[in-house]
């Protein structure tokens, strides 16, 4: 089980989840979090944009799809909920 935890409108909302190697968005839906994604989780917009407060190195590496979109793989504060997985305990915060 790993804690995902996701800020909207500065209000904590924590998951515990067994759902590693899903994305952030992913786990968001199956827990009704409410989480904007207007491609459909395909990585082409920037809707789910999200901002890492702890735990980078529990999410997944930036992926192509993030770097066309802007995402700098040597600073991964910000990245694309859609696209990074989660792999152990994070707190991110919701752009949007």
């Amino acid at each position: 089980m790993v804690k995902v935890t996701y800020i909207k409108n500065g209000q904590p909302i924590e998951i515990e989840t067994d759902s590693t190697g899903q994305s952030l968005l992913e786990v968001a839906q199956e827990n009704a979090v409410e989480m904007d994604s207007a491609c459909g989780g395909n990585g082409v917009c920037t809707t789910c944009l999200i901002k890492v407060i702890e735990g980078t190195d529990s999410l997944g590496a930036v992926t192509e799809k993030e770097e066309i979109m802007g995402m700098d793989p040597t600073n991964p504060e910000y990245r694309l909920g859609c696209q990074c997985s989660v792999n152990g305990d994070c707190c991110v915060e919701l752009a949007y």
